[in-house]
């Protein structure tokens, strides 16, 4: 058994993704993958003092998670726009639409 592992650190902007790979000490979590993987230097609107969410395909977790081989930690950016309110914005249109065609 060796006392390194492979993970991935991943972050993603609409018109750029960047994944890295790297090798870590077993124990590392999240948050300590993230800041040893150097991504935090590659996008300006990054900063991890902001303590950005993260996870793990997909799901979730806290950055004191450790983390096990093969995992890839997820850097989630901010959302702009609350997704209640874009479902709702779309269901008023599409009602005025309905109506529309009705009348």
């Amino acid at each position: 058994m060796t006392d390194s592992m492979a993970i991935e650190v991943a972050y993603a902007l609409p018109e750029r993704q960047l994944i890295r790979t790297l090798k870590v000490p077993r124990g590392t979590t999240a948050h300590e993958a993230v800041s040893l993987s150097g991504i935090e230097g590659e996008f300006d609107e990054l900063s991890l003092a902001d303590s950005p969410k993260l996870g793990i395909f997909g799901k979730a977790i806290k950055g004191d998670q450790v983390l096990n081989p093969g995992e890839r930690v997820e850097i989630y950016r901010a959302l702009k726009v609350d997704p209640k309110e874009v479902r709702k914005r779309r269901a008023a249109e599409a009602k005025e639409r309905r109506a529309e065609g009705e009348g």
